[in-house]
């Protein structure tokens, strides 16, 4: 699987370098932070202040909208401004359907990006199906039109990337390949094959998408395929495209992007915010940390890390990588929750008081037992540590005190403990270690009862290999014995190798049983950057990075059958965040979805006001999609599967959707969030508030 080198082990994938301005991207060298400006490119004092700011926030290359000819001439005064200034920082054009602006951008800027999808495209949403000379024809016209830039961008040593988004791939692509994560590498690839044919080397890749899971099958497929066709490995530029705003934008980012430098992959981020693009720069520095250390370590101890990788071979992801296939596992009933199998993944949290205060504790199980939020996020199950059955008892004594009976999670480190509960308690963790005595048969026939046994190895110096081991003989016995209620997993600091390892041992040995991602996020330190602070949460950067990237790698692959989070977190911004990793891989829908773009010179309208605004009226609807967008670039192909859609179409002006079909045209703004519930009522999807909310208490 060439992808990756072997998806056990992080390794970084080595590329060319491809000049960027003053600095270099691709190679060893680091992870660098990108961003956009927001302003009006013709207000050149608006833009050139952006830009200042961006780069006073450490920003390594800013990129700035050049829909048109006078946007692309203004960027040569832009440019001056900001280098008389002394800001060097790199600039990229972003560029969309105008070749023209392009060939113009590319005599100011260090970088200039242009979107395969609508270069020279007019997107036409045509069903048509291309004979092989007429899909020809159209590759004739595209070398025609991207020529004059490559020789251009050559001439004048300036970068290019070329940057698919999922949202706006051309008719060509999508009927051939369909709006697939294939259709998207192959788009990316038509422009590619152009650069080399004249020895054109200095690109990136990118391959944006408001879904992170699609996201993360287009980038893994490109290297796949490009690695092999192309003269040289590439650079890629990573991002979630449309992520949104506060936790559920850097969640997403999070997810998408970290799932990717876990893999080794990526040069250059960028997290698309729909807020000031400076929050972005502090929020990308977050989540690049670890790598980029882990590069710093590299570079001082070459010898070591070249002897460790030259021992690694190249083996088979446990997971599907260009297409999400859930992890098959049975289905087990754990109190009157079903668990694997086709259930949604379960959420459970630990206990964070002291089981000498009996009331706390069981104050503590109570408030995470209901619903929290409107949609009804909860802990499904709490879980206690302890070895003493009789403080076991006298937490429960005291919930039926209060008439209250959630699902309850103990957990042990000895065998006779758990037997000694198991007609007692829903759900029992036994905690595996080194040097335990093997289970026998007989040990586990006496676990065979009410309680579901979740076999938990906490590693400590075991290799990844040796633990998955220890987990599928101890899980063989299970199935001897006939213990079906039963689950395992594993505690360490970084989940995800131990986990895929474990995935690849049951899979070779046929065991079926659900896994249970189990993340201790103490050890994780609070983030040295107080800007990177998350609007409306006291939730911790580091924090959020950390849990959303380990979480979400490994549910993006399809693994995972319950959520088990432990963390210095308020107990409120822990059900937050589980839920919100479980709704930015589509992989449990609790509440409303938005995808909206960070805004760009192209918006006609204020995007955090509007955005905003429809998160007020609609986000109590739990499971509707809906596609917040500044302007028409991107819109209605980002929205590609979202239920409804709000588009800038022109000053003061919106457009409304259902699915991909303008069922709205050109509102006054005025009255367009009005018209927007409006239109949700009249398909049936709108439901009260006070509705939701009585639904979720009962």
């Amino acid at each position: 699987m060439s992808y990756v080198t072997n998806p056990y082990a992080y390794r970084r994938r080595e590329t060319v370098e491809v000049g960027f301005g003053i600095i270099k991207l691709g190679g060893m060298n680091p992870i660098r932070v990108e961003s956009m400006t927001t302003t009006d490119t013709m207000d050149t004092n608006a833009t050139v202040d952006q830009c200042r700011r961006l780069y006073e926030a450490g920003c390594e290359i800013i990129r700035i909208t050049a829909p048109s000819m006078k946007e692309a001439e203004n960027l040569g005064e832009i440019s001056k401004r900001l280098r008389k200034m002394g800001i060097q920082t790199p600039l990229v054009a972003d560029i969309h359907f105008t070749p023209n602006a392009a060939m113009k951008a590319a005599e100011f800027v260090e970088n200039v990006r242009i979107n395969p999808g609508n270069y020279a495209d007019r997107k036409k949403f045509a069903v048509h199906e291309y004979t092989d000379s007429e899909y020809e024809e159209e590759l004739a016209r595209i070398h025609d039109q991207f020529k004059p830039l490559v020789l251009k961008c050559k001439e004048y040593g300036r970068s290019m990337r070329i940057g698919t988004n999922h949202g706006s791939l051309s008719d060509r692509i999508m009927n051939r390949y369909g709006d697939t994560p294939l259709g998207m590498v192959e788009s990316a690839l038509e422009f590619a094959r152009i650069c080399e044919l004249y020895g054109y080397y200095d690109f990136i890749f990118s391959m944006k998408s408001s879904n992170p899971q699609v996201m993360i099958q287009a980038y893994r497929l490109l290297v796949e395929k490009a690695d092999k066709e192309l003269k040289h490995k590439y650079p890629l530029h990573l991002g979630v495209t449309e992520a949104g705003n506060c936790e559920e934008g850097r969640v997403k980012s999070a997810i998408g992007i970290g799932a990717l430098l876990e893999d080794g992959l990526g040069d250059t981020i960028r997290v698309s915010l729909t807020e000031d693009p400076v929050n972005e720069v502090h929020f990308g520095f977050e989540l690049v940390k670890k790598y980029n250390d882990k590069l710093w370590i590299k570079a001082n101890n070459v010898g070591e890390f070249a002897k460790r990788f030259a021992q690694l071979k190249e083996e088979e992801p446990p997971f599907t990588p260009f297409e999400f296939n859930r992890r098959p596992s049975q289905k087990i009933l754990v109190g009157h929750l079903e668990v694997g199998g086709d259930a949604v993944p379960r959420v459970e949290l630990e206990v964070k008081e002291s089981l000498s205060d009996i009331e706390k504790v069981r104050d503590e199980i109570i408030f995470s037992a209901k619903p929290f939020l409107a949609e009804g996020a909860k802990s499904e199950f709490t879980s206690i540590e302890t070895e003493f059955i009789d403080e076991v008892k006298a937490v429960q004594k005291s919930l039926e005190e209060k008439f209250v009976s959630p699902i309850l999670s103990v957990s042990v480190n000895e065998m006779l403990t758990a037997q000694a509960l198991v007609n007692s308690v829903d759900k029992i963790r036994l905690n595996v270690k080194r040097g335990d005595a093997p289970f026998d048969a007989d040990g586990l026939k006496h676990l065979v009862g009410k309680a579901a046994i979740e076999f938990s190895f906490v590693k400590d110096e075991e290799s990844d290999v040796a633990i998955a081991e220890i987990l599928t003989r101890i899980a063989e016995k299970c199935k001897a014995v006939g213990l079906e209620k039963a689950m395992f997993s594993i505690q360490a600091k970084d989940i995800i190798f131990p986990y895929r390892r474990l995935a690849q041992a049951f899979n070779a040995a046929n065991v079926k049983y659900p896994i249970a991602l189990r993340y201790d996020a103490r050890h994780i330190a609070p983030s040295e950057n107080t800007n990177a602070k998350i609007p409306d949460s006291t939730t911790d950067a580091s924090a959020l990075c950390a849990i959303a990237v380990q979480f979400g790698s490994l549910l993006c692959d399809g693994i995972g059958d319950v959520v088990a989070l432990r963390s210095n977190l308020l107990r409120g911004d822990e059900l937050n965040l589980v839920y919100n990793i479980l709704q930015a891989t589509r992989y449990r829908m609790t509440k409303t979805e938005f995808i909206s773009c960070p805004s760009c010179g192209r918006t006609l309208f204020d995007l955090e006001e509007v955005t905003a605004k429809i998160k007020a009226r609609t986000a109590h609807l739990k499971g509707l999609k809906i596609g917040i967008m500044g302007c028409i670039v991107n819109g209605p192909g980002e929205m590609a599967d979202a239920d409804f859609g709000y588009v800038g179409t022109g000053v003061g002006q919106i457009s409304l959707y259902v699915g991909k079909e303008v069922a709205k045209r050109n509102i006054p703004e005025a009255e367009a969030v009005d018209r927007l519930v409006e239109l949700i009522k009249e398909h049936g999807k709108w439901r009260e508030p006070e509705e939701v909310a009585t639904e979720s208490e009962a």
